[in-house]
């Protein structure tokens, strides 16, 4: 009897071996050699990102929002996404906070540390892994979480970033100068007043849409390409690693769990919450001079322990 229990767990642990490194194979490895493909290029040439990134910003993000708001109706998952996004960014706050009034550290750093744990890289990171994981289902719901999460982090990104030196009026500015939500809302009155695109057009949309996955992948690439990995601040780094790989999914789970959400839905939300520092926060960062090679770090480190992390989710999950 004990024989066959044991080898019964030990089945059950190779299957599930076996799962993780399909996950990994199949999901995790091709997202990977993407910003690798980016990463190499950056390394030999030393390309001037802003253009691309300008391109990606201001032609092909709005394209592929406007075609996600355009075909997605309005419904209570939609409200959904917002109400369990801001809740899941607001308990990152708090943990956030409260781990470094008990650390005894200064305001400057407990910014550093909010940019580099709750704001997810859920545009040139989750978005992609969601696609590979639940396909254009799953890309459905990731779109409208992904435009929610650049607003939040418009907003609040700033603020933490500036504390006290912008101030609400440039987070305001910063939001209006955001094309993606001017691609929204055309999208859900056309679709709501049930006005048919013309063929030729829409596809031309979809066509520019479709480009705005890959090339931001090949940019986050680049981007980490840049980042400076000397000096590590390694404690903090960590707190920030734990508190958003491992905290923040768990969070996004027990939040989920308080709504008829549906289970799709519920897995990508956790997933994108599960995703690394968003390279964005280095911006502002950099911008505002809120510890930007500690914010640097933390988009680095956590993209590269976010490769095991996610592995390990996806086998749960999927």
């Amino acid at each position: 009897m004990i024989s066959l229990i044991y080898n019964s767990k030990k089945v059950d642990t190779i299957c599930w071996e076996m799962s993780g490194k399909m996950v990994f194979v199949e999901v995790i490895l091709p997202v990977i050699l993407i910003f690798l493909s980016g990463y190499i290029v950056q390394k030999i040439f030393k390309v001037d990102i802003k253009p691309i990134s300008t391109m990606s910003i201001y032609i092909l993000m709005p394209a592929l929002v406007f075609e996600t708001f355009y075909k997605t109706p309005l419904n209570s998952q939609l409200l959904y996404i917002v109400i369990t996004s801001l809740l899941i960014f607001l308990a990152l706050v708090v943990v956030v906070i409260f781990i470094n009034r008990l650390c005894k550290q200064d305001i400057e750093q407990e910014s550093a540390l909010i940019l580099s744990s709750a704001f997810a890289n859920s545009g040139n990171y989750g978005v992609p892994i969601v696609l590979f994981a639940f396909g254009k289902d799953g890309m459905n719901y990731a779109i409208p979480i992904m435009v929610f999460h650049s607003i939040l982090m418009s907003i609040f990104g700033v603020y933490f970033a500036a504390r006290g030196q912008a101030g609400i009026r440039v987070a305001i500015k910063t939001v209006l100068k955001q094309p993606t939500n001017y691609a929204i809302i055309p999208a859900i009155l056309l679709q709501q007043f049930q006005v048919k695109i013309p063929a030729n057009f829409y596809e031309s949309i979809q066509l520019v849409g479709n480009c705005a996955v890959p090339i931001v992948m090949v940019i986050l690439g680049m981007q980490l390409a840049d980042v400076n990995s000397r000096n590590i601040d390694w404690k903090n780094i960590s707190v920030a690693s734990i508190i958003k790989l491992v905290a923040s999914p768990i969070l996004a789970y027990v939040i989920c769990l308080l709504f008829p959400i549906d289970p799709l839905l519920q897995k990508v939300i956790i997933i994108l919450a599960a995703m690394p520092t968003a390279a964005t926060t280095a911006m502002y960062a950099i911008q505002f001079n809120t510890k930007p090679q500690f914010v640097s770090s933390g988009t680095l480190v956590t993209t590269v322990l976010s490769f095991a992390t996610l592995t390990v989710l996806l086998s749960i999950l999927t």
